[in-house]
């Protein structure tokens, strides 16, 4: 019964990279750079339109949220789709990253 949880988020996680990895290739990027911790934020933070150096505002405390609901915001708008979706993608990112990476969305470029 212990091993339930785990293997839930290990299934959580695994669809959430391979949906990184898809949002990667419809953006141009190498999907395998969604596998890599850090430059798989600085790759989001590109195909969303924002500045590598994002990623030290999301180091910081309470700044990091205002940041993130921006970003997610960005990258819903970057692959045509609405400002509901993009707060959908900040709370539900286990449910929409797989929308957006499987789904018919096309990436449009950055905002």
């Amino acid at each position: 019964m212990d091993a339930l949880p785990l293997i839930l988020m290990v299934a959580i996680l695994i669809v959430v990279v391979g949906s990184l990895w898809r949002i990667f290739d419809k953006a141009g990027r190498a999907g395998v750079l969604s596998i890599i911790p850090i430059v798989n934020t600085i790759v989001l933070l590109g195909i969303a339109g924002k500045p590598w150096w994002w990623f030290i505002l999301l180091l910081i405390p309470v700044v990091n949220f205002i940041v993130l609901i921006v970003v997610m915001f960005s990258l819903a708008k970057a692959f045509g789709q609405s400002d509901s979706f993009g707060c959908l993608l900040l709370l539900f990112p286990f449910i929409f990253f797989p929308i957006l990476g499987w789904g018919s969305a096309r990436y449009q470029g950055a905002p």
